[in-house]
C-alpha cells in the first residue's frame, strides 16, 4: 500500500482541502497508516499530476485561498483496481519486539519498566477505539454497508490492542516471577 491509496480512500467519501484531509486522515486511516502533513501535500500534487485528483480553488476573504481536491473517475478506477488485487501480509516491524529478543542484556527491572509503559500506551489506544465503537458503531449489524467497512477496520484495531495487552500482561507476569537473581552453579 502507498500513501496515495490512503488519500484516495479518504477522498472517496467526499472532496476536501489538504488541511481537512489531514484532519480526516488522523481520525480514520491515521490509526493504521502514518503520514506527515508535508507527505500528504506532496502526494496530493502527484495524484493531481497523474489525473487521479482534480483541484478547485476556493477564494476566501482574510485567509489564503484553499484548494478543494476531488477524486476523478480515473482516481476511483485506480483505487478500485488496487482494492481488487490481493495483498500480502504486512511485515511486522516493531522496536519493542527487537528489544524483547535481546532484553536479557539489561536488568529485568529496566525491561519491565519498558513493558509497563508499552502496556499503558496500548490501554490508552484501546480506550480510544472502544469509545469510537460505543459512539458510532453500537449496533454493527444495522449499519449501512459503508459504515460496516469502517467498523471492520476499527474492530481490527480493537483486536490488535487487546492482543498486545494480553501479551504485555503475560510478559510482565513471566518476568516478575523470574526477577529473583539467578543462581550460578
Amino acid at each position: 500500500m502507498s500513501l496515495s491509496h490512503a488519500i484516495l480512500a479518504i477522498l472517496l467519501d467526499q472532496p476536501c482541502s489538504g488541511y481537512d484531509l489531514r484532519k480526516r486522515f488522523e481520525s480514520s486511516v491515521g490509526f493504521f497508516w502514518q503520514a506527515s502533513f508535508q507527505q500528504i501535500y506532496r502526494e496530493l500534487s502527484k495524484l493531481e499530476d497523474q489525473g487521479f485528483l482534480s483541484a478547485e480553488t476556493i477564494h476566501q476573504q482574510n485567509r489564503p485561498d484553499k484548494r478543494l481536491f476531488h477524486m476523478t473517475e480515473a482516481g476511483e478506477a485506480y483505487l478500485q483496481d488496487w482494492i481488487a488485487k490481493p495483498c500480502d501480509v504486512a511485515p511486522l516491524r516493531d522496536d519493542l519486539l527487537v528489544k524483547t529478543f535481546s532484553g536479557y542484556a539489561v536488568p529485568i527491572a529496566t525491561f519491565l519498566a519498558e513493558l509497563k509503559q508499552h502496556r499503558s500506551q496500548h490501554q490508552e489506544r484501546l480506550a480510544v477505539y472502544q469509545h469510537i465503537e460505543q459512539q458510532f458503531f453500537s449496533e454493527p449489524k444495522t449499519l449501512p454497508t459503508k459504515a460496516k467497512f469502517h467498523y471492520l477496520t476499527l474492530l481490527n484495531g480493537i483486536r490488535f490492542e487487546t492482543a498486545w495487552l494480553g501479551w504485555c500482561e503475560e510478559s510482565i507476569a513471566l518476568l516478575e516471577e523470574s526477577s529473583a537473581p539467578e543462581k550460578i552453579e
